[in-house]
């Protein structure tokens, strides 16, 4: 019978491609996860792994294999917590979008900390598409990123927390000549357009928002941070479409205006990644149920 380390070095080799890298990762020598891999090939008699000069792959049965694999040792993982004291405690290591924290992100991870304050939450910032990966490999617990643009991997699941409508935002002191009035396709048209990484999910929805309106921008810059675009259009370098972030105070913000597209219904989602099974699913929970709950500060108790 495999015991669950050699099913976590097969998973390791799984993730990271060759031996050398996955006993770097789960601290063995590479000969020694050889022979944890072929132990497990021979106890369930079949080939798992394709082994190349420099690498080591998946083999058809070992790609069918993968999704039980990941989900015993899931559960295995997940019994500790079954046996805790009430409360969340420990810590748990989330990625999360800036803009996410700008965002209602922000206050769920506030509110449960208040309710569990032996909860220790360590924030990694980053893109949507490098958290995927991160807690794919098992390097995050969790992250809330934007909504991937395809299926996810068969080990992960994404759960939709909030939305946040694409707006244009637009200086209130611009160094160009600015179109007047308050139609945002005319003042998309003719001002300098700073655009979000249009590789990034983000920037996929920038460019469903221009796709819809039928404008071709008069592109100035390209950037891959929100709150980077935000400050530039404070500081009148152009007009940007972004995420209408629920944290900031748009209509107090004396140095842009904000103006939404009637008829143009796109929004970003905010989500949240994680393990089908993993040991902080506790947590992970009270996030959900927060929102579920339309993020009132009473409503992470669960």
């Amino acid at each position: 019978m495999p015991s669950i380390r050699t099913l976590k070095t097969f998973l390791a080799v799984s993730r990271y491609g060759t031996f050398a890298a996955a006993a770097k990762h789960i601290g063995l020598t590479p000969a020694a996860v050889g022979l944890q891999i072929r132990s497990l090939e021979e106890d369930l008699r079949c080939s798992l792994i394709e082994r190349g000069a420099r690498s080591a792959t998946l083999s058809p049965t070992g790609r069918s294999m993968l999704p039980e694999i990941e989900e015993i040792v899931g559960r295995y993982e997940a019994l500790p917590a079954a046996a805790e004291l009430p409360g969340l405690h420990g810590t748990v290591v989330m990625g999360a979008l800036v803009s996410a924290l700008m965002g209602g992100f922000s206050d769920a991870l506030w509110t449960i900390k208040q309710q569990h304050p032996r909860l220790d939450v360590r924030l990694l910032a980053g893109l949507s598409s490098d958290f995927t990966h991160r807690v794919e490999t098992g390097e995050l617990d969790a992250a809330a990123i934007a909504q991937p643009p395809r299926a996810v991997p068969s080990g992960l699941v994404w759960t939709p927390l909030y939305s946040e409508p694409m707006v244009l935002i637009v200086p209130q002191r611009p160094h160009f000549v600015l179109a007047s009035g308050s139609d945002p396709i005319h003042i998309l048209r003719t001002a300098p357009f700073l655009r979000f990484d249009h590789n990034a999910w983000t920037g996929l929805l920038v460019e469903e928002v221009i796709r819809r309106s039928g404008v071709r921008t008069q592109e100035s810059m390209e950037l891959n941070s929100v709150e980077t675009i935000i400050e530039l259009v404070r500081q009148g370098l152009g007009v940007s479409i972004v995420p209408k972030l629920a944290n900031v105070a748009w209509e107090h913000d004396q140095s842009l205006r904000v103006l939404d597209f009637k008829n143009i219904d796109v929004a970003r989602r905010v989500g949240l990644m994680e393990r089908r099974q993993h040991r902080r699913m506790r947590f992970t929970e009270a996030i959900k149920h927060y929102f579920a709950q339309g993020g009132r500060r009473d409503s992470a108790e669960a």
